[in-house]
């Protein structure tokens, strides 16, 4: 007979009159055995939990791909980083003669925060774990919630800033700037990084912070170009002061442990079971979109690209970047390096007028992947699919280019460009980006995370790039090198109103590409590990 007692672990029990002893339950942590002797450390079985997580993942094999791609890009970053810190001083001191660099490069970190907390709050992956198997264990909800607020301590992005400012640092003591004072400067930014990084933990599900963010940037920036007033000069005094006074380093890091405070408490409100397995509900605040009833037939398929997009945060973040990158032309119009009629400023129209084209795109059918194979089986007019997906790209082109031309004050040249190239986009590019779409096959799902993912990507987004931007660039070095440079705009601008002509043509050979891979495309979403 075989009495054992399972409700006690760590009790001795017999099996056939042998004694057995059952080890105690590992994630008993805190806790002491008969002995009082501690068990392994809490950190140390929380990164083992994780460890065992990625490599026992049935996709560990595309997981371990995409991490090493994303190591040797972190490798460049860092590296670039480092050259940067390393070379700034000299470029200072040679663009600005007789000045401080250490005064110049602080004058200008206000930027460096705003654009660091934008960056974080598009790119950082927050540090996830599971905890709702550990809520069940008499585990600590502290030691949870410190774990996960110190991993994030040692995010890549704190790295990029400690290899950019140590190198510089070096090169300050180097030219005889005091040692003490030049250590407090350094302190005194790693905990700024820090205190970015716990800043972006608070408001990382707020799209508003980021509205606010881009919009302070860009208005930062407008007043310092127009010399309406000096942003730089007044930052400038107060990231100089850790400088002048070594021991306001202290200031930083009492911001860093409050910011840690509210983290904490936040996280500890939120850390309970029920809070973990129940079911998110919210109202939906959103209209019916009726002013879309406008658009005829395709207003459905519209209605739904629109609530996919704002309810998705991938999708979401697409429309912030592509809003973003309307500033993209001031990097090469602000440069003496091209005139007012280059090929590269061709690439810049396609690029800003085109740029929510190519991001939202070339995904196209594979952001309705979930429920592609449903829509296949239904009584739904393929072509009227497309035609939908045509207008909502139509509709970003034309916002993107009335968002434009405030470039006109580089000179008519900038507008008449920016003109031709949205034209092509509308004309030529978009039934490029849709007949490309009929060779997707890889699935996306939209409740992952935008960072770092690589869901849907495939040979087809790298090969699209050519008749895109490439195709018209040339197209217009050749015509312009020839005859002229009116010439060549007017020959861009008449193939797409020469797009619009043959748009019926166009979208039946579209649709009957999509038909001939209709099985395929189904298929290829339906694979979850795709």
């Amino acid at each position: 007979m075989i009495g054992v007692n399972f409700a006690t672990p760590g009790l001795r029990n017999e099996v056939n009159g042998e004694k057995l002893i059952f080890p105690c339950n590992k994630f008993y942590l805190g806790a002491t055995n008969s002995r009082n002797q501690q068990t392994n450390p809490v950190f140390r079985h929380f990164i083992s939990l994780q460890r065992k997580s990625f490599f026992r993942s049935s996709s560990f094999g595309k997981s371990l791909a995409i991490k090493i791609l994303m190591g040797f890009f972190a490798l460049y970053m860092l590296a670039s980083f480092l050259g940067l810190g390393v070379a700034l001083y000299f470029i200072l001191e040679k663009q600005f003669p007789g000045s401080d660099p250490l005064l110049i490069l602080s004058e200008y970190l206000v930027y460096w925060v705003l654009a660091e907390l934008f960056m974080r709050y598009m790119l950082q992956k927050l540090p996830y774990m599971d905890v709702k198997p550990l809520l069940i264990q008499p585990i600590s909800k502290s030691r949870i919630i410190h774990f996960l607020l110190g991993k994030t301590a040692f995010s890549f992005y704190n790295f990029m800033s400690l290899v950019f400012f140590v190198p510089f640092a070096v090169v300050l003591v180097n030219k005889d700037y005091p040692a003490i004072q030049v250590a407090g400067f350094v302190m005194a930014m790693v905990f700024i990084a820090q205190a970015i990084n716990y800043t972006n933990f608070l408001v990382n599900k707020n799209e508003k912070v980021l509205i606010g963010l881009a919009v302070l940037l860009a208005l930062f920036s407008g007043l310092e170009y127009f010399d309406i007033w000096s942003v730089t000069a007044y930052s400038g005094q107060v990231f100089y002061s850790f400088y002048s006074y070594p021991v306001a380093f202290l200031l930083p890091l009492l911001l860093v442990v409050v910011l840690y405070t509210i983290n904490y408490r936040q996280l500890k409100q939120l850390l309970f079971l029920d809070v973990a397995v129940k079911k998110k509900t919210q109202a939906v605040s959103g209209s019916d979109l009726g002013w879309t009833r406008r658009l005829g037939n395709v207003s459905p398929f519209v209605r739904l690209d629109l609530r996919l997009i704002w309810r998705n945060k991938r999708t979401k973040t697409q429309v912030f970047i592509s809003l973003a990158m309307v500033l993209y032309g001031l990097i090469f119009y602000t440069m003496d390096d091209f005139g007012s009629t280059s090929a590269m400023l061709v690439f810049v129209g396609i690029f800003i007028t085109g740029i929510f084209m190519v991001n939202f795109g070339q995904f196209i059918p594979a952001w309705d992947s979930e429920y592609y194979g449903m829509m296949m089986a239904q009584n739904i007019p393929l072509r009227l699919y497309l035609e939908s997906k045509s207008v909502l790209i139509s509709v970003s082109i034309i916002v993107m280019f009335l968002l434009s031309i405030p470039y006109l004050y580089f000179g008519w040249e900038a507008l008449a460009i920016n003109t031709a190239c949205a034209l092509y986009n509308l004309g030529i590019n978009i039934p490029v980006v849709l007949y490309f779409g009929s060779f997707n096959k890889k699935r996306i799902d939209l409740t992952k995370s935008p960072v770092g993912n690589m869901q849907g990507t495939s040979a087809t987004q790298f090969l699209i790039i050519l008749p895109l931007m490439v195709l018209p660039i040339l197209l217009y070095l050749g015509i312009k090198f020839l005859f002229s440079f009116e010439l060549a705009l007017l020959i861009l601008s008449l193939l797409g109103v020469g797009g619009f002509g043959a748009r019926n043509y166009l979208m039946e050979f579209i649709t009957s590409a999509y038909r001939k891979r209709k099985y395929a495309m189904v298929a290829g979403f339906g694979e979850r590990n795709s």
